[in-house]
This record gives C-alpha cells, structure tokens and sequence, in this order.
C-alpha cells in the first residue's frame, strides 16, 4: 500500500505526446497520487522544476524544440545533489542500449520503455519518491543537527550524544532500504558489521574503533539507493557502461555522509569510499596499501565473504570452502595479507556468521 506522503508527492510528466501524458495521469492518479502535474512543451520542464519543485519527473526523451536528453543535462546539478536529489524515470520508445546508457550517465534514476507496464510504472514512481524522501528527512536532518550542536554546551553532553546515535540510526535505516533492493532479508549489513568487528578484534584494535566500526560498517553500500533497479538487479554480467554506473555508489555514498563531524560518520564516510579498494592498488580508485584506511581494508574482506557465501541477484551462494580459498588466493592482491589472517582466525573459532 502506497504511504499517504508518497501520495501527496509532487508528480511532473513531460512527454510531447497529449494522450501519452493523459494516459500517465490517468494511471497514477488511480494509484492515489494527488499531485500530478503534465507538459508537453519540454521547453517548460526546467523552469516548471525550479518553479514547482516537483519530487520526481516522468521524462521522455525524443522530443521536438527540445530533448529529454538537453532536460537531462540542465537538471544534472539537482539530479547528483544529496541535498536537492532530483529522482528522474525516463520512459521512452527508444530500447537502444545507447540511448539507455546516455540516459543513466546523464543523471536519470531509472529508464522504462514504451509500450509500458501500468503497474510497474506506478510501483517504480512510489519507490522513488520514498527514496527522495528518506533523502530529504536526511538532510534536513543534518542542518537541524548541525544548528544544534553549534548552540549547545559542554552541559547538554548527553542531548548531543542521543542526537548522534539518532542520525546514526536513520542512516542504518536508509542503507537498510537500499540493500533491500538487491537482499531479501536485509541482513547482509548486519552480518559485515559482525565480520568486521570480529576482523578487528583480532587485529587487537583500540575497543571504541571496534565498537564504531560494527556500528557503521552495515553503512558500506549505502550508495545503491542511487543506482537503478535494472542495473543493481540484473541477473548476468554488466557491460562496461552498466559497470561504470554501478560503481558510482561509492561516490553517491561518499556524498550522502561528506561533510559530517560526527566521528561515527566520518568512519563510515571512510568506508563506503574506500572498501572496493584493492590492496595491491587495482580497486575503484586506485588506492594501495596502508594508504587505505584500516576500516576500508576490513570491510573489503567482510564484504566479499558474505556477499560469496549468500545469494545475490546476479549469482547463486559458493560453498564456504570455495570462499575461503577466494580469500586466501586475493592475499596480497586484492585484500590485506594481515586482515585475511585475521579473518581466517576469527573463522576457525567459529566467529564468522554464516
């Protein structure tokens, strides 16, 4: 059941076709959205973005006077801003693979082909909007945190402790929806925030580096609430583009926790940018060695090992064996030669959940 917020959201369809716009009118306002509004002058879009400040646009993208694609480009600045995060679903007659990639690279969340799905069509419109309001509950947050605690004093300690440990929840929550969509239990963050904690244990870290890394290590791919369905889904391999796409999380992750004094997020901040770094210098970024923060390194093992031994979308679970051995074959390359020994001590003491 769609939520009565998700409802009320602002709705902008933009396509040239009359009857095209009725008909998503139409549908969505059976759906119970309140708020549609339609154009078939795509020279409008923008403004009527500034203007109305929609939560979410329906884009075509072949259009005369001008293209969804030239919408695209003028609305990127609000499409990869944390603060503003513009969801955009482009449905076209276009199916190319050219025209899907350029759309995606371009800012758009989603990409739907004409003829489309009713349903589909409204069920993808009501995970956006929920996802651009986690978002914006997100960052309103913060400037509310940062106001307060800029004004408060040494004798409010514990306010600003519980407000903390709040935000901090409600970014557990919002990594919890977005490994929902690729994890049908949730329980893959749970379980990399276990690993690490035991990883670091028996690296003999400092007790609160342990305490905060299990806390925010479930934070690793936060970034996937911004990478489409058909990609973070998609049951076979990626092509190079598809590939591109999908590593931005880190960076969109990056983004949504930049910025923060909490020395909670700045841990997670360091995790979700750093744990597809490789320890022989061949990951996202291309970081090597100890210039990869120790939490990084951490994850990265967790990470592999769990997604390995659990079903995912795109493959079926290994034998814990077999991911065993991945590890001990990726020492030294992909993952720090001391971490996989912890890990593996850790594992022989039956610390590891599988």
């Amino acid at each position: 059941m769609i939520q009565d917020e998700v409802k009320r959201a602002k709705i902008l369809v933009v396509d040239d076709e009359q009857p095209n716009v009725e008909l998503l009118s139409l549908l969505l306002g059976n759906w119970g959205f309140q708020n549609v509004r339609t154009l078939t002058d795509s020279t409008q879009a923008v403004d009527t973005v500034h203007s109305w400040r929609p939560d979410i646009v329906l884009l075509d993208l072949h259009m005369p006077r001008k293209s969804g694609f030239q919408v695209l480009d003028e609305l990127r600045p609000m499409t990869i801003s944390m603060e503003e995060y513009l969801p955009i679903i482009v449905l076209t007659a276009d199916a190319t693979k050219q025209a899907r990639q350029r759309a995606l690279s371009g800012g758009a969340k989603d990409f739907l082909s004409k003829p489309f799905d009713a349903v589909e069509v409204c069920l993808r419109t009501a995970n956006m909007i929920e996802t651009r309001l986690l978002q914006m509950r997100l960052a309103s947050y913060n400037q509310l945190l940062e106001k307060t605690v800029s004004e408060r004093t040494a004798a409010l300690v514990g306010a600003m402790e519980e407000l903390q440990e709040s935000k901090t929840e409600i970014l557990r929550r919002l990594a919890r929806a977005a490994e929902f969509r690729d994890d049908a239990t949730g329980q893959h963050t749970l379980r990399v925030g276990i690993i690490s904690a035991a990883i670091a244990r028996q690296l003999r870290l400092p007790e609160d580096f342990i305490e905060n890394l299990e806390r925010v290590a479930p934070l690793h791919d936060i970034g996937k609430i911004g990478v489409p369905d058909e990609i973070l889904l998609k049951p076979g391999k990626l092509d190079p583009a598809e590939w591109e796409t999908m590593k931005q999380h880190t960076t969109i992750g990056f983004e949504i926790l930049s910025g923060s004094k909490n020395p909670l997020i700045v841990m997670a901040e360091e995790i979700v940018r750093t744990h597809h770094e490789c320890w022989d210098g061949k990951g996202y970024i291309g970081m090597k060695g100890e210039e990869i923060p120790m939490s990084g390194r951490i994850v990265a093992a967790a990470d592999v090992f769990d997604a390995l031994v659990h079903d995912r979308p795109y493959k079926n679970a290994w034998p814990v064996e077999k991911a065993l051995e991945e590890l001990r074959s990726q020492k030294g390359k992909k993952f720090d030669p001391a971490v996989v020994d912890a890990f593996l001590a850790v594992y022989e003491r039956g610390e590891i959940p599988v």
